[in-house]
């Protein structure tokens, strides 16, 4: 008698789903034996460096330096997709030749994006 095809699918996703909750049931359990909540004023109260704090808890940084760093990440990953093409180019055929002449013109029209955007002028 044979298996079901699926059968090994739903047996992988069981182990999967059984490998990220185990250990968390087990540190629940754990904690829960080991570290019983004893809460009053001093755990509940804020602590921040061992000084009280004052103003506003909301602190605007500005989003150039993240779009900046994005922007990093993206030219510099795509760079590493860039040098196997570049190894073996002579012996592609025209169609990967062609998909990669895409990808670097997508490549090129992210960065016009980001240039027309201003992201690339620092302030």
């Amino acid at each position: 008698m044979n298996p079901h095809p699926y059968l090994f699918l739903a047996t992988f996703f069981l182990v999967a789903v059984a490998f990220a909750l185990v250990p968390l049931g087990l540190a629940r359990v754990w904690s829960i034996a080991f570290a019983p909540r004893k809460p009053g004023p001093e755990k509940n109260a804020t602590y921040e460096c061992g000084l009280a704090s004052r103003g506003d808890p909301l602190v605007r940084f500005k989003p150039d330096y993240y779009l900046l760093g994005i922007l990093f990440l993206v030219f510099d990953v795509e760079s590493v997709f860039l040098i196997p093409f570049a190894v073996k180019f002579l012996e592609l055929p025209l169609g990967a030749v062609l998909a990669m002449l895409l990808f670097v013109l997508l490549l090129a029209e992210g960065l016009a994006w980001a240039w027309m955007k201003g992201v690339l002028d620092w302030k």
